[in-house]
């Protein structure tokens, strides 16, 4: 006989009672309702797929560390238990909706489990809301995906929002611009890692360092990073796709205006990329002054479909339920009207008709 405690689980997964079972549902209800608005299609992958396909090259490349595998007996191969939906939302744009016209627009909520969790995400198992625009790459299609995140996360009820826009390409546009080898691109990186911009300075024969020193100086709060930035000398492709960012925050900030959405800050970190593995574009982390870590990530990236040998451009964002359960505002009413416990049915059902809760109890 086991000695395990029954309500003892494994690290980071947990049992969600009420009534946070209730507030996740009510911020799953409203995100999907915006959702919903902006035409978007609910659809759920499953929970495992075969590995070659959940772990293939673009958005599922960059999973493999955090993906659990298991072999499955009726076929003999292995597959791997989802730890983020983007990767399959693409497996099925390119097989499945491969025929549909352009651009699709598709939403989730489901569930990701995790080989290890963080520091500032203890949960190995915890929800994903997002949607996904496939096969359309024009500035207010970022700025679309951008608003709906931001729309989503008010109308569940969270305050003291900001949205940080960033391009994680754009360091590796100025390495390759300046030609740097792999120790050099190395050496940066780690000083980008750490925001080390002393360690930068010290670089001074490095044109590319003095480059990125300038981004860092010129990140802040998005107005004030605008005109710092048209003072920078950049690469050609990288001054495109500063171009690109500048654009998405003029048409956010006319989006937030519109929407009654203008408490929300817009700053630019020009230097971020961790966690943004796979995109290129214009790219956004959000948060909330009451909620630890980030909220959500978004922004533009490349799905491979090797099966027909093409590349589609798509722009997303996904938002984690635990961070959003830490910054939900809403109250679920719990009152119950408690009636006797052979009460009549057709009464018990009038009063639930009225709106009431009933409890039958035998006090």
């Amino acid at each position: 006989m086991s000695d395990l405690h029954p309500s003892l689980l494994p690290n980071g997964l947990k049992d969600l009672l009420a009534p946070e079972a209730e507030n996740e549902a009510v911020i799953i209800n409203n995100c999907m309702g915006v959702f919903e608005a902006f035409g978007y299609q609910r659809i759920k992958p499953p929970l495992a797929e075969f590995e070659e396909c959940l772990l293939a090259p673009g958005p599922g490349q960059s999973l493999s560390g955090k993906t659990f595998r298991m072999m499955d007996p009726v076929s003999g191969r292995m597959m791997g238990i989802r730890a983020d939906t983007t990767a399959q939302i693409a497996r099925i744009a390119g097989s499945r909706l491969e025929s549909e016209h352009r651009p699709l627009r598709l939403s989730y909520a489901v569930d990701v489990l995790r080989v290890k969790a963080s520091q500032l995400r203890p949960d190995r198992q915890f929800c994903q809301v997002g949607c996904e625009l496939i096969g359309a790459g024009s500035v207010m299609d970022d700025t679309e995906i951008a608003l709906i995140a931001l729309q989503a996360l008010s109308a569940a009820q969270i305050k003291n929002l900001s949205i940080d826009l960033t391009i994680p390409s754009l360091a590796d546009i100025i390495f390759d611009d300046h030609k740097l080898d792999a120790k050099g691109r190395d050496a940066l990186n780690a000083l980008l890692q750490k925001r080390d911009r002393d360690g930068l300075d010290d670089h001074k024969k490095s044109k590319a360092a003095q480059t990125l020193v300038s981004l860092l100086d010129a990140s802040g709060m998005a107005q004030e990073a605008v005109q710092a930035l048209q003072k920078i000398k950049l690469p050609k492709a990288a001054q495109a796709q500063v171009q690109r960012l500048i654009a998405v925050y003029t048409q956010l900030t006319k989006a937030l205006i519109a929407y009654d959405l203008m408490d929300i800050n817009i700053t630019f970190d020009l230097i971020e990329r961790r966690g943004f593995e796979y995109q290129k574009g214009v790219s956004f982390t959000i948060f909330s002054k009451d909620v630890r870590g980030e909220l959500g990530r978004g922004g533009r990236y490349d799905i491979q479909y090797q099966q027909i040998d093409k590349v589609e451009s798509a722009t997303g964002f996904t938002l984690y339920m635990d961070g959003m359960m830490q910054g939900y505002k809403g109250v679920t009413s719990h009152e119950y009207q408690v009636v006797d416990h052979d009460m009549d049915w057709k009464k018990i059902r009038e009063l639930q008709k009225s709106g009431e809760k009933v409890i039958r109890s035998k006090e």
